[in-house]
């Protein structure tokens, strides 16, 4: 027997879990089907575990600093079992997070596989049998993303992916990372910080490709100083698992080159997960970059929606979970909440940190516009100085009196994206921004130019 639900919601992570929520709230009757992990890759692969174990290897880093504060540590260990421990916990809490909130707000929570049958049906399948049959006015594929791979890069126990490295049980004295974006940045801070020797393979011309070039040059002089060695412009030949170590060999411009470690991790970014069959049967329209959506997330098929990373773009959480409030709006509530892909912010979880919020200079250029760059630098601000942040920037690009972007470079700079970020989205002028008062001293003063 069928139920009849307002939504159905295929896929719990952040996109899918913010529909769903808000939904509910705004009085539908709404089903979120789930077939693996409650939270998605967020909670399970991607931004929990991941900064479990960067909040771990700072912690463990920062202990050098201490002395200059007139504190002595001795006997300091490392307990790589603990880390990973703290790692899982942080998972588990998450995961708990996303159950709580879905079921406070009334949200009726399947588990399986869910398979949509018509633009009005959804079947929920558990090992091969129909366990649930679903009738539903509306429905929102957020079917989440899957690792990129690497054509001609065999995974192995030592060669792996972001996945593969987070379920890794030991602390390599020596790793390999196979690129220099957002996810191989963090794994190869935080190894360096526990002491392991890391090599970062790029085939681009330099690491954080889309952001902000100052950016990329801190933060790569930045590791250097962790002692990482990064090799841009190079094109990886083969990277083959050897009796208890990994062997890559590359080339950059005409000279070949071998880099020995314990692992090496593939870290090729993501791509959204499409179930082809399912979209081609439904006449949904799509690409190799995700499911064709509009600026209310609405597939060319009536009553059907996709939101997150299926629809491709920057596959951020926060992106996901913008696009499901806003859906959820638009179907429930009084569709003012508009999603506006320009006003999603970036982090890379580094340390320090990179954070920005519309257009990097570059982009700004070859959009013709006209713009005034101001900068300053974190060893002007007295907090910084301080509490021992080190070093740092803060780039604001005007054009015509507004903000179209900022880049920040240092410690913390993804909590001081936030502020930045608002003042974008409501388009912030000049004139508005000297309203802005901040609290002395603090590094948000860093803000004030």
């Amino acid at each position: 027997m069928s139920q009849d639900f307002d939504l159905v919601v295929i896929g719990a992570g952040p996109g899918g879990h913010a529909t769903a929520r808000e939904a509910a709230r705004l009085g539908a009757r709404v089903a979120v089907i789930e077939k693996d992990k409650w939270g998605g890759t967020c909670t399970h692969l991607g931004c929990i575990p991941t900064k479990a174990l960067l909040t771990c290897s700072r912690r463990y880093a920062e202990i050098a600093k201490l002395k200059r504060l007139g504190i002595t540590v001795s006997g300091t260990e490392l307990d790589f079992k603990a880390m990973k421990r703290h790692q899982s916990q942080m998972v588990r809490i998450s995961e708990l997070g996303t159950l709580k909130s879905l079921d406070e707000a009334g949200v009726i929570r399947l588990e399986g596989e869910g398979k949509i049958i018509s633009p009005l049906e959804v079947e929920v399948h558990r090992e091969n049998e129909i366990i649930e049959s679903l009738k539903a006015k509306n429905i929102v594929i957020a079917w989440g993303s899957e690792s990129s791979v690497i054509p001609g890069i065999k995974m192995s126990n030592r060669v792996m992916d972001s996945s593969g490295f987070l379920a890794f049980p030991e602390l390599p004295k020596s790793a390999i990372i196979v690129g220099g974006g957002t996810i191989g940045l963090e794994f190869a801070n935080f190894l360096a910080e526990l002491g392991t020797r890391v090599n970062i393979v790029e085939l681009l011309d330099r690491i954080l490709p889309f952001e902000d070039q100052d950016a990329a040059n801190f933060l790569s002089k930045e590791f250097h100083k962790l002692g990482i060695e990064i090799h841009t412009s190079t094109k990886i030949l083969s990277v083959v698992e050897k009796e208890g170590s990994v062997l890559l060999t590359g080339k950059k411009g005409e000279e070949s080159f071998e880099i020995q470690g314990e692992i090496a991790v593939v870290c090729a970014g993501r791509r959204p997960f499409l179930n082809g069959e399912e979209l081609d049967r439904l006449g949904i329209h799509y690409t190799s970059q995700g499911i064709i959506v509009d600026d209310r997330q609405r597939t060319n098929v009536e009553n059907v929606f996709a939101i997150g990373d299926a629809t491709g773009g920057v596959l951020l959480a926060h992106r996901a979970s913008a696009q499901g409030r806003a859906l959820a709006n638009y179907l429930f509530g009084d569709g003012t909440f508009c999603y506006c892909e320009d006003a999603v912010p970036t982090v890379v979880y580094t340390h320090p940190s990179v954070a920005r919020i519309g257009l990097t200079e570059k982009r700004a250029i070859e959009k013709g516009l006209e713009i005034e760059v101001r900068q300053v630098e974190y060893g002007a601000n007295i907090t910084a100085r301080t509490e021992l942040k080190g070093n740092g920037f803060l780039k604001v690009l005007f054009s015509k009196g507004k903000i179209v972007g900022v880049t920040i470079a240092g410690d913390d700079a993804g909590e001081l994206i936030a502020s930045a970020s608002l003042a974008f989205a409501v388009g912030a002028d000049e004139r508005g921004l000297k309203k802005w008062i901040l609290p002395h001293p603090s590094l948000s003063e860093l803000l004030k130019l």
